[in-house]
């Protein structure tokens, strides 16, 4: 009897394994949620610059076969046309994670390209830029 009663409960070592085994767990836990998060970031860039080049399309067949002027090296903080009065795009997005504007340069008036901003562009995917150029 006296036996048992001294052996209720967990050893030290036993505890100790258990704390390593848990710290291992959150470990890998971590980096695949980084991961996740850097994948994430990616595709939102791919869709703003898609939406992006799709405005300026847009506003290329409604305002007169010409893109808008980046404004310093930049994509305009909004896509519209004077004539006639017409919003494409209210507010461009800006990159997810640096939160800065992406990134536009033209040879002509028609001709763009815009690219994303951070250095590598895409975080998980590639270290090349990524990005879009006109389509007409």
């Amino acid at each position: 009897m006296k036996k048992l009663k001294n052996r209720i409960g967990f050893t030290l070592l036993e505890l100790l394994v258990v704390i390593g085994i848990i710290g291992l767990l959150v470990s890998v836990g971590i980096s695949s949620f980084s991961t996740a998060q850097k994948k994430a970031r990616d595709a939102k860039r791919k869709s703003d610059l898609k939406a992006i080049q799709s405005a300026l399309e847009q506003y290329y067949s409604v305002c007169g076969f010409t893109y808008p002027t980046p404004s310093g090296g930049n994509v305009p903080s909004s896509i519209a046309c004077v004539s006639p009065a017409v919003t494409l795009m209210n507010s461009v997005p800006l990159d997810p994670k640096s939160n800065v504007s992406y990134t536009m340069t033209q040879t002509s008036s028609s001709d763009y390209t815009i690219c994303a901003p951070n250095n590598p562009p895409l975080e998980a995917e590639s270290t090349n830029p990524y990005c879009l150029t006109n389509q007409q």
